[in-house]
């Protein structure tokens, strides 16, 4: 295996691992920190979840951009993984769409 080989693994590796996250921290802000907020009057849920959604966020997508330099990925495939991450359940489906190439 080349290094160039091994080192785009790695850059998908890195991006399912980050979609995972993502899409946890997009389920515990919207279905978890949001109710608390409003109905248990606990505005720091959303201030924390939605902070640490926001910096996993901007992980996905600079991972993203990194993944279609490296793979050469089609603009389409691109623009339908950032539309998923827009999705609170979709970045699972990313990430099992990856998983599975990469089988």
């Amino acid at each position: 295996m080349s290094a160039n080989t091994a080192a785009n693994k790695s850059t998908v590796r890195r991006f399912r691992k980050i979609a995972l996250l993502e899409g946890i921290s997009f389920i515990l802000l919207v279905f978890i920190a949001m109710p608390l907020k409003y109905w248990a009057d606990f505005p720091l849920a959303v201030k924390y979840v939605g902070w640490a959604h926001g910096v996993l966020f901007i992980a996905y997508v600079f991972s993203l951009i990194q993944c279609w330099t490296e793979y050469s990925w089609k603009f389409g495939r691109v623009l339908l993984f950032f539309f998923a991450s827009l999705l609170p359940f979709a970045p699972f489906v990313v990430e099992k769409r990856l998983k599975t190439e990469a089988n």
